[in-house]
């Protein structure tokens, strides 16, 4: 049996925490983000979509 393949999304922080609300900090520091440049590769997940959209100013994001 064939099985599905999990969509990924590729998440890279492109803007600093300088001055950003702490559960902003919060929601990058539990997606494994510290710099701007970094990149993270999670399975795209209603969860992972949430903390995106609470922080989607300071990230971009691309299906893999």
């Amino acid at each position: 049996m064939a099985q599905k393949k999990e969509k990924k999304l590729k998440i890279t922080q492109v803007r600093s925490t300088i001055s950003e609300k702490p559960s902003h900090k919060k929601t990058l520091k539990a997606l494994g983000l510290r710099k701007i440049g970094h990149t993270r590769e999670y399975t795209d997940t209603p969860q992972i979509r949430g903390m995106i959209s609470k922080i989607r100013h300071m990230v971009t994001w691309e299906e893999v």
